[in-house]
């Protein structure tokens, strides 16, 4: 069985008005996506689909964690995935995206897939650069190991003396 087809919603039966979906991704959901470098996760996904006369809106919430690693000490942990997206679908003649968020389908089509949506928004929630957040003390999640080599490998380089100027231009 295809792990993707639970993410294609026969919305041809559906009567307009709103209609409630649950999803939960897992690993096996990223690894049906090649080049992922998510390979953890637990996320919740409940989505209000709207069904009008000539179009649908759909309307996420995603809910849970994503194991990724940290750009800084380069260990695991759970980043907290907690965001709401809208998405429109439309009924016309060709098969188009208009906008981000907006999808033009046939009349003919029976079913929409959500499953690269649901990855795309899972991996737009993540920031570019990955670093663990800072404890309720100020200090950084990282592990003090890592950052202590980093800080001593960095101390033994030597500056350009260039950038060096432009410190002392530096307020606090």
């Amino acid at each position: 069985m295809d792990y993707l087809r639970q993410f294609s919603i026969p919305f041809i039966g559906l009567s307009t008005g709103n209609h409630q979906f649950e999803f939960e991704i897992d690993d096996a959901f990223f690894v049906c996506f090649e080049n992922s470098d998510v390979r953890q996760a637990h996320v919740k996904i409940s989505l209000d689909l709207d069904k009008q006369e000539r179009m649908m809106v759909l309307q996420f919430r995603l809910n849970g964690a994503i194991r990724v690693t940290c750009d800084r000490c380069l260990e695991e942990f759970d980043f907290p995935v907690n965001s709401n997206e809208l998405y429109f679908v439309k009924f016309g003649h060709e098969h188009k995206e208009e906008e981000d968020n907006v999808l033009v389908i046939t009349e003919n089509e029976t079913h929409l897939d959500i499953s690269q949506l649901l990855y795309d928004y899972l991996m737009l929630s993540l920031p570019y650069r990955i670093v663990h957040p800072e404890g309720e003390d100020g200090n950084s999640g990282c592990d003090p190991g890592a950052l202590e080599r980093i800080e001593r490998l960095s101390a033994d380089k030597p500056t350009d003396p260039r950038w060096d100027a432009l410190k002392d231009l530096q307020t606090d």
